[in-house]
C-alpha cells in the first residue's frame, strides 16, 4: 500500500514539473504603445523565425520569403502557441514565443521539426486587416524617455522656484532686519537729539536763574 501512495506521488510530482515545463513563454522584445491592439477574430500579418530550442537550427522564417504570414488570430488556423501568444500585440510590436509541444506539434514531426520539440518564435506585428497603421510606431522606450523628460524638467522647474522663493525670503528677511537697525538708529539718533535739546534746555534755565540771582543782588 505505501508503495502504491509513493508511486502516486511520484507520478504526481512528475505530472506537475511537465505541466509546469509545458507552459507557453511570452517576452516581449519590443514594447510599442498603440490604442488598438490584436484581438481573437482579428487578421493579422505576422513577420517570424522560427527555430529548435535543443540546437537553435532554423526550420523556418518568413522574413527570409520577404512576406509576412497572414492568418485569422484564435480561429485554430495555426499552432495554439501563436493563437495565444500574440493577442494583446501593437503593431510593430515583437514577441519571443518559447512554445513547448503541447502548444505546437505535439508528439508529431513535421518536415524538419522533430517530434516533442519546443519550438522558439521570433515574431513581429506588421499589420493588422481593417486596423490603419500608425503614421509612427512609439516605442514604450522612448516614451518612457520622453516622461522621464518631462518629469526632469518638472523636477528642475519645481527646485528653481524653490531657490527663487528662499532667495526672495531671504532677501525680505534681510530688508526687514535692515529696516528694523535703521529704524533702531533713527529712534537713537531722535533720542539723542531730544537729551541734547534736554541739556540745552537745562543749561538755559540755569543761566537764566543766575541771571535773576545777580539782578537781586
Amino acid at each position: 500500500m505505501k508503495s502504491i501512495l509513493l508511486s502516486l506521488s511520484l507520478l504526481a510530482s512528475a505530472t506537475v514539473g511537465v505541466l509546469a515545463a509545458e507552459e507557453l513563454g511570452i517576452d516581449v522584445t519590443v514594447p510599442v504603445e498603440c490604442d488598438r491592439k490584436t484581438r481573437k477574430g482579428d487578421k493579422i500579418n505576422v513577420h517570424y523565425r522560427g527555430t529548435l530550442q535543443s540546437n537553435g537550427q532554423q526550420f523556418d522564417a518568413s522574413y527570409d520569403r520577404g512576406t509576412p504570414f497572414s492568418f485569422k488570430l484564435g480561429g485554430g488556423q495555426v499552432i495554439k502557441g501563436w493563437d495565444q501568444g500574440l493577442v494583446d500585440m501593437c503593431i510593430g510590436e515583437k514577441r519571443t514565443l518559447t512554445v513547448p509541444p503541447s502548444y505546437g506539434y505535439g508528439q508529431r514531426s513535421i518536415g524538419p521539426i522533430p517530434a516533442g520539440s519546443t519550438l522558439i518564435f521570433e515574431t513581429e506585428l506588421i499589420g493588422i486587416d481593417g486596423v490603419p497603421k500608425p503614421e509612427s510606431i512609439v516605442y514604450k522606450k522612448a516614451a518612457e524617455k520622453a516622461e522621464e523628460a518631462a518629469s526632469t524638467v518638472e523636477e528642475k522647474v519645481a527646485e528653481a522656484t524653490d531657490k527663487a522663493g528662499e532667495k526672495i525670503a531671504d532677501a525680505t528677511e534681510k530688508a526687514e532686519e535692515k529696516a528694523e537697525e535703521a529704524s533702531a538708529n533713527v529712534v537713537e539718533k531722535v533720542a539723542s537729539v531730544v537729551s541734547g535739546a534736554a541739556e540745552a534746555v537745562k543749561t538755559v534755565v540755569a543761566d537764566t536763574d543766575d541771571v535773576q540771582e545777580h539782578n537781586e543782588l
